[in-house]
C-alpha cells in the first residue's frame, strides 16, 4: 500500500481504541513493529554520557550535543507527550557481503520518514483535529533504542542493538512524536540473551569493552563510516573485505539465525548491482570512480555518508586483505588519486600484495609524493616488499 493512501476503517473498526487502529495504520504502511511511549526523563541518558565520557564514540562529536534534548524526550518537540515507536525489518537472510545489509537499497531514512510522515497525516484525519507532531528516524539527539524498549519492541542485546524476540535485529528503528494522549505499551524488561556471547566472541577487531559497551573506535561500522581520516594500520588487517558497515555481531546471534526474515520480492531495501555481493568487484569499481560516477550510482543511498574518499579508502583496504595480484592495477591506479587519504591506504594494500612488480610504481609514487603520512605509506610498502632503499629512508 502507498504510503500516501490512508485506510479509515468502517464503523466497527473506528470502535477500535485509537492505539489498536493505529497499530492497523502502521501495518499497513508497511510497518512490522509497533509501540507507544510517553514521553520523559530517559532512563539511558546517565549511561550514554558516561559511555562518551570514556571517548567510546570516537569522531562523532556530534553526539555530545544538546544533552539536555537527549535526557528528557519532551524537549525535542515542546508540547509532544506520547510517542509511536516503530520497527521496520531490512532482511538478514541474505548472504554476507561487503556491504551491511541496511545500506545496500535505499537510504533508510527517507524510506521510514516518507511512512512516517504519511501516518501523521492520517492521524490528523482520524482524530478530525490538527495534531501537532514530528517525525525522527536517527535525525535528532534521541536515544531511539530507549524509547523502543520502552515501547515494547525489544531488550537491548549484548552487542548494544535491541533485538526484537520475533524479528531479531535486523531492524530500523522510527518515531512519530505527537502532542496527543496515548496509553503506553509495556516496555520490554526481561533480558533474553542469557548467557550466550557470540557477538561479542564473533567481533573481528575485539571492539566490545564489556558486555553492552560498544567501544566506536574499534567497530568496523566505525571505522568504514564515521571515521573521516586514516584507519589505523593495526586494525586494517582485521577488517576483512567490508567496505561499509559490518553485520558479524547479528550475523552470528541466535535470535536472528531463528528469526530474521527474508527480503520480499521488490523491496526497497534490495541490494542494487554488486553492492551486496562480491567486494573485488565493488571495491575495483568503487577506486575507478570519478565524482559524478560516484553521484549516479549511490544516489538516494545511506552509502553517501562515507563520501567517495572514503569508500576508495575503504576498498584499498579490502583490497589489500585478498592478498591477491589479480587485484594489483586498481591499487596502482588509486596512487595517483587526487585523494593523499586514498593513496596512502592503496600503498598499504600494495604492500601487502607481495608483488615484486608493485616496487618500481610505488617508488615513482614516493619520489613525488607531498603528503608526508601518504609519503610514510608508501615507505612501508616498499619495505614490506623487501625494497630498503625507498625515498627517505636511513643509508
Amino acid at each position: 500500500m502507498s504510503p500516501e493512501a490512508p485506510t479509515h476503517g468502517s464503523e466497527s473498526a473506528t470502535a477500535l481504541p485509537l492505539e489498536r487502529r493505529i497499530e492497523r495504520q502502521c501495518y499497513a504502511l508497511g510497518f512490522d513493529l509497533v509501540g507507544f511511549v510517553r514521553l520523559g526523563p530517559v532512563e539511558s541518558a546517565t549511561h550514554f554520557e558516561e559511555w562518551l565520557s570514556r571517548g567510546h564514540a570516537g569522531e562523532m562529536r556530534y553526539m555530545a550535543h544538546d544533552p539536555q534534548l537527549r535526557g528528557d524526550t519532551t524537549r525535542p518537540l515542546p508540547g509532544a507527550v506520547s510517542a509511536v515507536v516503530v520497527g521496520m525489518h531490512y532482511g538478514g537472510r541474505e548472504p554476507s557481503g561487503p556491504v551491511a545489509r541496511y545500506a545496500r537499497g535505499d537510504d533508510y531514512h527517507d524510506v521510514l520518514m516518507e511512512r512516517l510522515r504519511a501516518l501523521h497525516r492520517w492521524l490528523v484525519l482520524e482524530v478530525r483535529s490538527e495534531v501537532p507532531g514530528r517525525s525522527y528516524v536517527d535525525t535528532a539527539p534521541i536515544l531511539e533504542r530507549d524509547l523502543a524498549r520502552r515501547a515494547g519492541l525489544g531488550w537491548f542485546g549484548k552487542n548494544t542493538n535491541l533485538i526484537n524476540p520475533a524479528l531479531g535485529s535486523f531492524f530500523f528503528i522510527g518515531s512519530l512524536f505527537v502532542a496527543l494522549e496515548l496509553q503506553a505499551s509495556a516496555p520490554f524488561e526481561a533480558d533474553r540473551c542469557g548467557s550466550c556471547t557470540r557477538c561479542l566472541d564473533a567481533c573481528p577487531t575485539d571492539a566490545f569493552d564489556d558486555v553492552r559497551v560498544l567501544d566506536a573506535r574499534k567497530c568496523i561500522s566505525y571505522l568504514t563510516i564515521e571515521q573521516r581520516g586514516v584507519i589505523p594500520q593495526a586494525l586494517r588487517s582485521l577488517m576483512g573485505e567490508l567496505i561499509y558497515g559490518c553485520d558479524i555481531c547479528q550475523e552470528v546471534c541466535p535470535w536472528n539465525e531463528r528469526f530474521s526474515r527474508a527480503l520480499p520480492e521488490g523491496s526497497t531495501f534490495a541490494a542494487r548491482g554488486t553492492i551486496g555481493t562480491d567486494a573485488r568487484t565493488l571495491a575495483i569499481e568503487l577506486l575507478s570512480m570519478d565524482a559524478a560516477a560516484y553521484a549516479r550510482a549511490f544516489r538516494g543511498s545511506a552509502m553517501k555518508r562515507a563520501k567517495l574518499r572514503g569508500l576508495q579508502r575503504n576498498a584499498a583496504v579490502a583490497l589489500g586483505n585478498r592478498v591477491d595480484g589479480a587485484v594489483e592495477p586498481a591499487l596502482l591506479a588509486a596512487l595517483s588519486s587526487d585523494e593523499a587519504l586514498v593513496r596512502g591506504h592503496a600503498a598499504w594494500a600494495l604492500g601487502r600484495t607481495g608483488s615484486a612488480s608493485a616496487r618500481a610504481p610505488l617508488l615513482a609514487r614516493a619520489e613525488v609524493e607531498s603528503d608526508p603520512w601518504a609519503l610514510g605509506e608508501l615507505r612501508s610498502a616498499l619495505l614490506a616488499l623487501g625494497d630498503p632503499t625507498s625515498p627517505g629512508s636511513s643509508p
